[in-house]
């Protein structure tokens, strides 16, 4: 290889290397200019902003959302206390009003029986009244408790006394009752107080 051979190859790598060398600059330069135009802080700070506005408008809705909801609560709690003590005080007008009728007709009965000479008469009329009172205390959910020849159920009956069964068919069954239970919409408020065969 002669030396024009050896200079031309030399002179072509050197070349071959510049123009590598600016390719690569270019490169680089794009890149930054890539990342400047990324990293622009006016560009930056408005993304930031514009989010940190609409964080904030979030964060107020939610608040408010919540303070109304709180508020309703709130209300609603106390319309409900309100409404129970009233329930409370209250609860048994319809009852008690279902009843002055039949408080009306003992005043009558009361005054009657001063005057009145026939005792079955006074009878009946009591009689009257008592049904009037019965009839009236179921239309409230009130009922006697079934006692008469009835097993003893500790649900519905207490046991006041246990005596001999007359006959073996009577023993564990309810031979007397001595004061009527009641059930108020199939709830016991009073045990039937019996007295049981052995």
């Amino acid at each position: 290889m002669d030396k024009k051979e050896k200079d031309f190859k030399q002179h072509v790598e050197k070349e071959e290397e510049v123009v590598a060398e600016t390719s690569d600059n270019q490169k680089a330069e794009q890149a930054t200019e890539e990342n400047t135009e990324n990293k622009n802080p006016e560009t930056g700070e408005k993304d930031v902003v514009k989010e940190l506005e609409n964080v904030q408008e979030q964060l107020e809705q939610q608040k408010d959302k919540f303070l109304r909801l709180s508020a309703e609560f709130d209300n609603y709690r106390k319309r409900t206390m309100k409404e129970k003590a009233e329930l409370i005080l209250n609860g048994g007008e319809k009852t008690i009003s279902s009843i002055l009728p039949i408080l009306d007709d003992f005043e009558r009965a009361l005054q009657n029986m001063e005057k009145a000479t026939d005792v079955n008469a006074i009878k009946e009329g009591v009689e009257i009244i008592y049904n009037k009172f019965i009839k009236v205390l179921k239309e409230n959910g009130v009922k006697v408790i079934e006692t008469k020849g009835q097993p003893l159920n500790t649900d519905f009956h207490e046991a006041i006394a246990v005596i001999p069964a007359p006959e073996e068919a009577q023993k564990g069954k309810i031979l007397d009752c001595v004061q009527n239970g009641y059930t108020l919409n199939d709830k016991v408020i009073r045990h039937a107080k019996v007295v049981v065969g052995e």
